[in-house]
């Protein structure tokens, strides 16, 4: 039996209506859209004592540059290893890797404004992890995501395609930040950037609408190229798009055995390992203050858990995994991936892993199973010789998916029964609140917390449970703790 019929045969490929080449395109898809996080994540949570308020992870002896080093490989060693729990155990075409939000939580606000050492705020992470991992295990986690109201289930998956769409537009530039009205279309006309990116964003629309397979890859290599031909003629400039200058890492990962991972354009012989990283948590465990530490571990806790739900729902909703009631079968399976991604992560020095939101790129390429996840891990492994190569595909490129994505996700709001204003209001706090705040959780909160609430209000008592008030209490304390100052007053 050949390779590809052994991957064919193992993730059930043709069982889920795809091909082994689907897959694999689909896989590069994703770990396309989201590889910018080999470079973002490690920026976020190093201490840069020159940016105001950030105080992120410092390691005495070690400069910022060589922690970010340090932090680049743990960041893909912790994707790689997530991912491929999702691929071989849950056999689901979801990508891993530590969440963003998350990492600005532990190193703004965990470590930064309350002070406390990284090496505990790492010992929360783990903690966390560990948690989720006995809550899925005795199916708390799934039973929790069943309890959802049914129109806030359908309609998370339109309000993650317009939050794709905003990071997507931000990135290419087409939407910025304005101080009288918060964003505003960008310079595009004066903007060589924004040029490019409508240029690279209808190339692909293009592609799409004809059913060219790997349209939106082809669209991301494409304005990648074309923008590489305009830097070149200098019209663009070299760093437009760049997550981070990314090429002075040199990197060494002893956990494996000694050897170095070179980046060609750097120059540097510099070898960093990643020993101060791992197992640092056991030494934040002594420096623990028990109910501070509890409440970083519920926050850490109650933004992972929904995110994640509202992600794998979310993109399950574009495959057409879920069910006639939404909801996503054995889904216990992909839980238990991220939580052992989380417990990893923590473990070795990174922020909590989550699922990626970015897999609806993969998915809308017809990734249907674990080959595509394997296919995202591989690629993540095989980032640690070339970092980080992966994240030298500009921004202004590799959103254009985030973007086509989006729109499609669209979509999604025909499962809603919007007749009923009972089921609209929840619906629609849950679309619009997700782009507006920035946040997946958020968005389900206000459709949990308004669900119950209309609901009674309209007289519709048969549809409101006691696990709809209990979801709801439940973010209403959160919010409490995450707004009300209280962690930075027990601290």
């Amino acid at each position: 039996m050949g390779l590809t019929e052994t991957l064919d045969d193992y993730f059930d490929v043709q069982e889920h209506g795809s091909s082994v080449g689907t897959e694999i395109v689909a896989g590069v898809t994703t770990f396309l859209t989201m590889s910018y996080i080999v470079v973002v994540n490690p920026s976020i949570l190093t201490d840069q004592p020159f940016i105001e308020g950030v105080d992120g992870i410092a390691i005495a002896g070690f400069s910022p540059a060589e922690v970010q080093s340090m932090l680049a490989v743990v960041t893909i060693v912790a994707a790689a290893v997530a991912t491929f729990v999702m691929a071989i155990y849950a056999n689901r075409p979801f990508g891993q890797a530590p969440g963003l939000g998350l990492n600005a939580f532990f190193a703004f606000t965990v470590v930064g404004a309350l002070g406390v050492p990284w090496q505990t705020a790492l010992a929360a992470v783990v903690a966390e992890g560990i948690l989720f991992i006995l809550l899925t295990a005795v199916g708390a986690r799934e039973y929790v995501i069943r309890l959802f109201p049914e129109p806030v289930k359908f309609a998370v998956g339109t309000g993650i395609g317009l939050f794709l769409t905003i990071i997507g537009l931000q990135a290419m530039g087409l939407v910025v930040n304005d101080s009288a009205t918060l964003i505003t279309l960008g310079p595009v006309a004066s903007d060589p950037v924004a040029i490019l990116s409508v240029v690279g964003l209808f190339f692909t629309f293009a592609l799409y609408a004809r059913g060219i397979p790997g349209s939106i890859i082809i669209g991301i290599l494409g304005t990648a190229f074309l923008g590489w031909v305009l830097t070149v003629a200098g019209i663009v400039t070299p760093d437009a798009g760049l997550v981070a200058d990314a090429s002075s890492m040199t990197l060494s990962l002893p956990v494996l055995g000694t050897f170095d991972v070179l980046v060609p354009a750097a120059g540097a012989s510099a070898t960093y390992n990643v020993t101060p990283l791992v197992g640092a948590f056991v030494g934040g465990l002594g420096n623990v203050e028990a109910f501070s530490f509890a409440l970083i571990v519920f926050t850490f806790f109650f933004v992972d858990f929904f995110d994640t739900a509202g992600t794998l729902v979310g993109v399950s909703q574009i495959a057409g995994f879920l069910d006639d009631d939404g909801n996503l079968p054995d889904i216990d399976k992909p839980l238990m991936a991220d939580a052992i991604g989380t417990t990893v992560g923590g473990m070795i020095g990174t922020s909590t892993v989550t699922t990626y939101v970015e897999s609806a790129s993969g998915v809308e390429e017809g990734g249907r199973t674990g080959l595509t996840a394997l296919t995202v891990s591989v690629l993540f492994l095989v980032s640690l010789a070339f970092v980080p190569v992966a994240a030298a595909i500009p921004q202004y490129a590799s959103h254009i998916a985030l973007v086509v994505i989006g729109v499609v996700m669209l979509g999604n709001v025909i499962d809603i029964d919007w007749s009923d204003v009972t089921n609209t209001i929840p619906a629609g706090m849950t679309i619009l609140v997700m782009p507006f705040t920035y946040s997946i959780a958020y968005g389900i909160a206000a459709g949990i917390v308004s669900y119950p609430l209309v609901k009674t209000a309209g007289g519709e008592f048969d549809d409101v449970r006691p696990g709809h008030w209990a979801l709801a209490l439940a973010f209403v304390v959160y919010f409490f703790v995450r707004t009300s100052g209280i962690i930075q007053a027990q601290v």
